[in-house]
């Protein structure tokens, strides 16, 4: 069964990773969800790393706002694809967070998504997993058609009324 972790440097993010939460559980992806700190538990942090792919982990999702150091310093320390989400704080709006973890040195990438961005980083995450799980990319072309027949429902009811 195809598994992600969820990692958030504060449970403050917990409101912008639930969505991430919820789009992983409609894929039926196994998911670990975890609060560590880059600054605060480095160590936990690099044990946490270390471990995630013997311990079946996948993916990496992580969240973190203002330095934003946790998806690049988990990403330095596996080779387990990770995902950052940048977190909308205080200071700049998440511009902050987002170019804390874009701008990766080469050689340790961390796969951005946008500010808040959590629905599309579970996304990624199924769509990297549906290379090695067929059933993902069968329920993520489900998931695609039905948000084209929702346009497509949209569209006929703006053409009709004008």
């Amino acid at each position: 069964m195809p598994k992600v972790a969820i990692v958030m440097g504060s449970d403050s993010d917990f409101p912008v990773v639930e969505k991430a939460i919820e789009t992983l559980e409609r894929f039926d992806v196994q998911r670990e969800v975890r609060v560590i700190s880059a600054h605060r538990t480095p160590y936990v942090a690099a044990e946490f790393a270390k471990g995630a792919q013997q311990s079946g982990v996948e993916v990496i999702i992580a969240a973190a706002g203002k330095a934003a150091h946790l998806p690049g310093v988990l990403a330095a320390m596996t080779l387990v694809p990770v995902i950052g989400i940048p977190i909308k704080s205080s200071l700049m709006d998440g511009m902050d967070s987002l170019l804390s973890i874009v701008q990766m040195p080469a050689g340790i990438p961390v796969a951005t998504v946008g500010i808040n961005g959590s629905e599309n980083a579970a996304l990624l995450a199924v769509q990297m997993l549906s290379l090695k799980y067929p059933e993902l990319a069968e329920k993520l072309k489900e998931y695609r058609d039905k948000m084209a027949s929702k346009v497509a429902e949209k569209d006929a009811r703006i053409i009709g009324g004008i």
